[in-house]
C-alpha cells in the first residue's frame, strides 16, 4: 500500500488528508480501527522512541503518547508491590511480562496525561499487555505484531473501532526528511545521534564525578524520550522510567518545574494516605485519578468538602498537609534529569533538587555554566556536559 487516505488532518475541517510514501510501500498496516492524522503522528514518534529506547538498554520499551509528545516512557523492569498498586495493576488478569511490565511503568507515571493517550510497544503485544490496554481509555497502539489472543482482545475495545496498528521493525527512513510550514518545504537530515553513546558521558565538570550504572541507564531513557519531545522539554527518570516530563514551554525554568511537579507527583501517589484513600465501590478509573489528582494538590477542599467527598469516598480522609507532603518528597533520591539543551541558569538545578535529582546529563555551554556547575556542587550533584543539543519539532 502506497498511501492512505485520513478521514480529516488535524482538525475537521482540514481535508483532503492522507498519508504516503514518494517511493515504495508505507512500512506500516492499520489491522483495526481507523487512525487519524494526530494519530499516525502520534504512533510514528512513539514507535521511534520504543524503538531506539531497546536498542540502547536491551530491554522491552513502551511509551504513552498525547499530542506528539510523551506522556510516559519506560523499560521492562519488574513492578514492585507498591508501584503495581499505584498503577492499578495489581489485579492484573494475567502476570506481567517484560513489555506489559514497560506498558504499566509508561502509562501509570501520569494517568491524567495518559488519558486518551496512543501507545508504542518496542516488542509483540502479547495478551497479558492488551488486557492491561483494554482497560484503558486510549485512541491506539503500535507494535511490531500482535499474538491471536492480543488481537482478538484489542480488536473488541471500543466497540471493535479501537486503532491497531503493525509496523515493519525492519524499516529505515531516507536520511534527508522533509516538511512543509506555509507552502515551503524545509528539508534537514534525521536525527540519527547514538544516545546511548559513553562519550556522551565524559566530560564531567562537577566534583561528584560519579554515576552508577543505574544512573546511566536512566540518564539514557531521558535523553531518548527527550529526543521525542516538543522543546523545551526536561524529563524526570527514575528505576528505568520517565516520572515526569516538561514539553513544549518557552521557558526551561518553567519545563523544569513543570516536570519536577510531576515526578512529585508520582512520588505523592505512593504516600501511606494517598494509597490507602477509601474509594467507594465502582468508581470510575478517570474518576478515581482526578481525584487522587486533586487529593495531592493545592485545591484538596474540592473533594474534601462536606457534600463532595461522599461522592468518592466511603469515609472522610484526612488532609495530605504541606508538612506531610514535603517530608514524603525529601524522601525521593537517585532521580536522574535530561534536558534537551543546556541549562542557562543554577535555578533549574535548584528545583531539580527539590525532586530528588542526583544525575543530570545537559548539553553544556551556556554564559552561565559556571554558576549551573557550582549549583551542583552545592547539592554534591553529578552532572555531565553531553555537548548534544536535541530540539525536537
Amino acid at each position: 500500500m502506497k498511501e492512505l487516505e485520513l478521514k480529516y488532518g488535524c482538525n475537521p475541517n482540514q481535508k483532503p488528508s492522507r498519508i504516503y510514501m514518494e517511493e515504495g510501500e508505507l512500512p506500516l498496516e492499520v489491522l483495526n480501527g481507523r487512525p487519524g492524522y494526530i494519530n499516525f503522528l502520534d504512533a510514528l514518534n512513539s514507535w521511534q522512541l520504543v524503538k531506539e529506547l531497546k536498542e540502547a538498554t536491551g530491554l522491552p520499551a513502551a511509551a504513552s503518547f498525547k499530542h506528539v509528545s510523551p506522556a510516559g516512557a519506560a523499560v521492562g523492569l519488574p513492578l514492585s508491590d507498591t508501584l503495581k498498586k499505584i498503577y492499578f495493576v495489581d489485579d492484573a488478569p494475567l502476570p506481567l511480562t517484560p513489555i506489559a511490565s514497560a506498558y504499566a511503568r509508561a502509562r501509570g507515571a501520569d494517568r491524567m496525561s495518559s488519558y486518551g493517550d496512543f501507545i508504542a510497544l518496542s516488542d509483540e503485544c502479547d495478551e497479558a499487555t492488551a488486557r492491561l490496554i483494554n482497560r484503558e481509555v486510549s485512541d491506539g497502539v503500535i507494535a511490531p505484531g500482535y499474538t491471536p489472543e492480543a488481537l482478538e482482545v484489542l480488536k473488541a475495545k471500543r466497540k471493535g473501532t479501537y486503532n491497531v496498528i503493525k509496523i515493519d521493525p525492519t524499516y529505515r527512513p531516507a536520511p534527508i526528511e522533509h516538511k512543509q510550514c506555509f507552502g515551503i518545504t524545509f528539508e534537514q537530515g534525521r536525527n540519527e545521534i547514538n544516545l546511548a553513546d559513553d562519550a556522551l558521558f565524559e566530560n564531567i565538570p562537577t566534583q561528584n564525578k560519579t554515576f552508577t550504572a543505574e544512573a546511566k541507564r536512566d540518564l539514557i531513557i531521558a535523553l531518548i524520550t527527550l529526543k521525542y519531545t516538543q522543546s523545551n522539554s526536561v524529563c524526570y527518570v527514575k528505576d528505568g522510567q520517565a516520572i515526569g516530563i516538561g514539553a513544549g514551554q518557552q521557558s526551561r525554568i518553567h519545563c523544569t518545574r513543570l516536570a519536577g511537579q510531576k515526578a512529585d507527583i508520582w512520588w505523592l501517589r505512593q504516600h501511606p494516605k494517598v494509597m490507602s484513600l477509601p474509594f467507594v465501590p465502582g468508581i470510575r478509573r478517570a474518576d478515581r485519578d482526578n481525584t487522587i489528582d486533586i487529593y495531592i494538590g493545592p485545591e484538596h477542599d474540592d473533594v474534601l468538602r462536606e457534600g463532595e467527598w461522599q461522592k468518592f469516598f466511603t469515609e472522610k480522609p484526612e488532609v495530605l498537609t504541606e508538612e506531610e507532603k514535603a517530608a514524603w518528597i525529601a524522601k525521593n533520591t537517585e532521580v536522574s534529569l535530561g534536558s534537551d539543551a543546556f541549562f542557562p541558569f543554577g535555578d533549574n538545578i535548584e528545583r531539580a533538587h527539590k525532586s530528588g535529582v542526583q544525575y543530570v546529563a545537559q548539553a553544556g555551554g551556556s554564559v552561565r555554566d559556571d554558576h549551573v556547575i557550582e549549583t551542583c556542587d552545592k547539592y554534591g550533584i553529578a552532572m555531565a556536559f553531553t555537548g548534544v543539543r536535541l530540539f525536537h519539532h
